[in-house]
């Protein structure tokens, strides 16, 4: 459980919605000529202005998202053969985000782009931060 990337989630729950896995999620107009699932109000918090600050669906997985970033990128300070295996799948998910990207027609939208852009961030950060890591290691036992 470990090794499991944890930017699968979001791309897991992104093709949840995108291909209607849930029956109660009424489409909406998405800025008035596009029928998407992804404006469907979850949540909404009243502020003291008296305003009301709707949560999308598109919101609400783009805030995870960056928070699982968070936790991947705390993950990646790790310097064992788990987060290599760690950092090798989060390489194919990374992939498999590029594949649907460019194939699918419901991977076509601005979220599906940021998740994929989150997901690259994750890749890059797991490897830099790892190999940064290995070094210090490397240099401390070398002075020892």
């Amino acid at each position: 459980m470990k090794a499991i990337p944890l930017t699968l989630f979001p791309l897991l729950a992104y093709n949840a919605v995108a291909f209607r896995w849930f029956d109660d999620l009424e489409p909406v107009l998405d800025q008035g000529y596009n029928v998407t699932p992804w404006a469907a109000v979850l949540y909404s918090i009243p502020l003291p202005s008296g305003l009301v600050v709707p949560l999308d669906i598109a919101t609400l997985l783009l805030a995870a998202s960056l928070v699982l970033l968070f936790i991947e990128i705390i993950k990646a300070t790790r310097t064992s053969a788990i987060s290599l295996l760690d950092h090798s799948l989060s390489l194919i998910i990374l992939v498999t985000y590029l594949v649907e990207f460019l194939s699918v027609q419901e991977a076509a939208t601005p979220l599906f782009f940021l998740l994929m852009t989150i997901t690259f961030l994750d890749v890059i950060a797991g490897f830099i931060v790892t190999i940064s890591g290995a070094r210090r290691d490397l240099s401390v036992s070398a002075d020892g």
